[in-house]
């Protein structure tokens, strides 16, 4: 998805800002840094860090550290954030292997990662030990369905950097689809 100007669209996820009181990060403030670092048509969607932009830069990693420096020097905090393309985005929803049919998006969630999915841990849960939770891996990224909900699932536990050995964010499908009509607009 580009712009007529030629910019990508992008999706910018920032983890773990604005829960518990711990990391703010006004969604104005987060507007702004992406704008002085030639972001245009910025907007975000909630308050947990999810902004689309449009950007000449195409290298996602090199936005994404961009912004990860420019959070820390003008707010002195050090968040992870994870860059997509638009194009990327749609990928991701038109590739769910899950049928969406009767599912609530808010227990249905998309772990974001910063590489390939890592396809030899994944192999190491017995599905039957999660039940009913159920994933599955996606190119970069892993599709999970809670169906009694995240709060108290041993499944999502293992959805963490350190256990999947790479940066790891998660959204719900509502925001996902959300992320991906504010990119097509």
């Amino acid at each position: 998805m580009t712009n007529a100007d030629t910019s990508t669209v992008h999706v910018a996820l920032l983890r773990g800002i604005n829960v518990g009181g711990r990391a703010k990060v006004p969604m104005a403030t987060l507007r702004g840094l992406l704008t002085a670092m030639g972001g245009t048509a910025v907007r975000t969607h909630l308050q947990s860090g999810n902004a689309v932009f449009s950007h000449r830069e195409e290298d996602t990693r090199r936005l994404g550290a961009e912004l990860e420096q420019r959070i820390a020097d003008e707010l002195g905090l050090t968040i992870t954030c994870l860059v997509r393309t638009g194009q990327d985005l749609r990928r991701v929803v038109t590739a769910n292997p899950f049928p969406m049919e009767g599912v609530d998006g808010s227990r249905f969630l998309v772990v974001f990662l910063s590489g390939p999915a890592p396809l030899d841990k994944l192999a190491t849960l017995d599905p039957a030990a999660y039940a009913p939770d159920e994933f599955r891996p996606g190119e970069r990224e892993i599709y999970a369905h809670f169906p009694d909900s995240i709060r108290n699932s041993k499944l999502a536990a293992r959805f963490t950097d350190r256990w999947l050995g790479m940066t790891a964010t998660a959204r719900n499908w509502n925001t996902v689809t959300r992320l991906l009509a504010m990119c097509e607009e």
